[in-house]
């Protein structure tokens, strides 16, 4: 059995009774909704026709919200219909991120994820859902798809159907006849500030205010005219994840390069200030996760409650054993003469699963496109590495106003020679996610947001040019001088932050529905 939907376009008349029924079934908050219609409009006066489409939870085969959930708030029931358990549910939000659709919301009243559950309770009674008995044209249908002899299953078969965006391999059970194109691609249609009943809320739709592109045709000449708020789930807390657990890697993970390669004499710097520095940013990245949830209090259903196909809870997994042995090697450094190699290569390694296996849970928020980058993993890795030396190379410059002496000169030529390489790989990176071919309409557009759009000033700035150009030109600096140095290695730290910021932002930045 798998229940599904088909929705019929040429009948809908966008009274919006469907999504009434909605709200009063399941006493839904006002400004949210798990059901609505929205309106485009085509032609010029008074040559002019209007188009709906009711949008909604698409129950997938294989639905990202599932596989992305770190606690199994959302499952697929054995009847097909993906449901959700506001109890077991942090607030992550990372569902909101995989689903392709815009299907979810965070319930303002309970501070947890919600969304179309195909009315459960009403169909384990063998009662139809709500929406589809109060519709007046009968433009909404539901049933088994398995069952051949179902009106769904006929229909489907007889008629011409459409999903939206097959492309994701989402396999949705929600199909649609009569249906507009422009309905289903949110992209194709001119970005508007205002709908016919009210001004949109602007916040930070970079795409509606400042995407508007002359020289790009208009396919259709289609105008949104109404639709739903949906909200922008991830920001600066989340870039502030990415940015200490990079330092936090970083450190770490160069230290145990610097051992390798004989630097004992370094020996303060390396097996206590390096931990310390490890597992005080790895505190400040637990803490961004944590205070990012919208249910805080519950950050140990990761533990208590694990779905291991999520990357989220993988990476808790990983972050603590990283802390657990950054912990051994702080122990170490303080009552041992040398940190053992059977304690500083595991932690290196687990710095490298730190700092990169964000990319593998990005690459799980399906709906995002421009964060399905291959190079992700690469970049993060490298990230980490900048973020680690400028931070050391501002601890080896403390020794030029301090008495204490932190590290030889070789080292700090050895950290400047490792920063100046990876700033030039991580532009390199940059340049190729921005300017090479792209994939997709919505990475495309995403991706002019940083190179010309709304984000430009502050990517081409903060992030080019006071992050990289000027950091690479002040490390070729004459002599070991405490200016250029710190200035350079802080220019980086902001760099990598505001890059973060952006990116985070542009992913974000186009309507998913």
């Amino acid at each position: 059995m798998r229940y599904g939907f088909l929705i019929d376009q040429n009948r809908c008349i966008g009274c919006h009774a469907c999504t009434v029924a909605c709200k009063e079934e399941h006493d839904i908050a006002v400004g949210v909704n798990r059901t609505w219609v929205k309106y485009i409009e085509k032609g010029r006066y008074p040559d002019t026709r209007r188009y709906f489409a009711v949008l909604r939870c698409n129950h997938c085969d294989d639905a990202p919200c599932i596989e992305i959930c770190p606690t199994v708030a959302l499952f697929r029931r054995p009847d097909g219909i993906v449901d959700f358990d506001h109890q077991r549910c942090i607030g992550c939000k990372s569902c909101m991120q995989a689903c392709p659709y815009d299907a979810l919301y965070i319930d303002p009243d309970r501070n947890t994820a919600a969304k179309c559950n195909f009315d459960a309770s009403r169909v384990e009674m063998g009662y139809k859902p709500a929406c589809e008995v109060v519709c007046p044209t009968q433009a909404i249908l539901s049933g088994d798809l398995d069952d051949p002899d179902s009106t769904i299953s006929k229909r489907i078969a007889m008629e011409k159907i459409s999903v939206r965006k097959p492309e994701k391999g989402t396999k949705p059970k929600l199909f649609y006849t009569g249906v507009d194109g422009d309905l289903l691609n949110p992209t194709m249609m001119e970005p508007q500030t205002t709908h016919f009943w009210a001004d949109k809320d602007p916040g930070e739709d970079f795409y509606a205010l400042k995407m508007k592109n002359p020289d790009r045709p208009v396919p259709g000449a289609a105008r949104e005219v109404y639709d739903v708020p949906h909200m922008t789930p991830w920001g600066k807390k989340i870039a502030s994840y990415l940015w200490a657990k990079s330092i936090s890697a970083g450190i770490l993970l160069l230290s145990a390069l610097l051992l390798n390669i004989g630097f004992e004499a370094d020996a303060p710097l390396l097996h206590v200030i390096s931990p310390v520095i490890a597992l005080f940013f790895l505190g400040v990245t637990l803490a961004m996760l944590v205070l990012d949830l919208k249910k805080p209090g519950r950050f140990f259903f990761l533990l208590t409650k694990p779905n291991l196909k999520s990357w989220l809870t993988l990476g808790g997994y990983i972050l603590m054993i990283y802390g657990v042995l950054a912990g051994i090697w702080l122990a170490q450094g303080l009552t041992q003469p040398a940190v053992s190699p059977l304690v500083f290569w595991p932690a290196a390694l687990f710095a490298i699963a730190s700092a990169g296996y964000s990319a593998f849970l990005f690459a799980q928020a399906r709906g995002r496109d421009f964060w399905q980058s291959p190079l992700l993993f690469w970049h993060l890795l490298i990230q980490s590495i900048s973020a680690g030396a400028a931070l050391l190379m501002v601890i080896g410059s403390l020794e030029l106003v301090t008495p204490f002496q932190f590290m030889s000169a070789q080292m700090f030529a050895w950290l400047g020679n490792a920063l100046v390489v990876s700033l030039f790989a991580g532009l390199a990176m940059i340049f190729s996610d921005l300017f090479l071919t792209h994939g997709s309409e919505e990475l495309q557009r995403s991706a002019e947001l940083l190179i010309k759009g709304a984000l430009c000033k502050q990517f081409w700035i903060f992030v080019i040019l006071l992050g990289v150009i000027i950091p690479i030109v002040l490390m070729f600096w004459p002599s070991r001088s405490l200016i250029p140095n710190v200035t350079a290695s802080l220019l980086v730290l902001v760099g990598l932050w505001v890059y973060e910021n952006l990116w985070i932002k542009a992913g974000q930045s186009l309507p998913l529905s």
